[in-house]
């Protein structure tokens, strides 16, 4: 027997416009090592980037992916397509942000806001549990350390070309 392929429900993309006028793309796409059966991120980029790019140099691509691979090779696969490729899912944040050779920032993953004295925010006396007898138990999220995490993109609104990126890890 096959299986029938349902395309993933949603829109993954938005033209917003700021306080200043300026429009700025966000498209948002899901990687699919070891997260599941979704539509090739790499094909969806391109489908929808035919269309952001008509609206808009500024473009911002969060891609929620569980790989650092998948999410670096998307890096490359659109530097000088977009304005940044930003990576999420992990909640723990990477340290190698950078522009890439054709003006695209790039970091592998934003982080995670919430509590860091934590197993990606659960109490982490309750996940030890669950490792140790394999019993479900319930998760609680954690209360200590709590922190904002993410990064910070300067991007020429003409050109739509990163200028800068900082990562932020700040303590509430």
């Amino acid at each position: 027997p096959t299986t029938k392929y349902y395309p993933t429900p949603g829109r993954g993309s938005v033209v917003i416009e700021t306080k200043k006028g300026i429009k700025v793309g966000v498209l948002n796409i899901m990687g699919r090592v070891f997260l599941g059966e979704f539509d090739c991120p790499f094909q969806v980029a391109d489908r929808e980037l035919e269309d952001l790019s008509k609206k808009t140099s500024v473009i911002f691509v969060d891609f929620h992916a569980e790989t650092t691979s998948e999410k670096r090779a998307m890096g490359f696969f659109l530097n000088g397509r977009v304005s940044a490729v930003i990576g999420t899912h992990t909640h723990v944040q990477t340290a190698d942000e950078q522009i890439l050779s054709e003006g695209t920032a790039y970091l592998t993953d934003a982080g995670m806001t919430g509590p860091h004295d934590s197993v990606i925010g659960v109490d982490r006396e309750k996940v030890l549990e669950r490792f140790l007898t394999k019993r479900p138990s319930r998760y609680d999220v954690a209360k200590d350390d709590i922190r904002l995490q993410g990064v910070i993109v300067e991007i020429d609104e003409r050109s739509g070309k990163a200028m800068s990126i900082h990562r932020v890890n700040e303590k509430a």
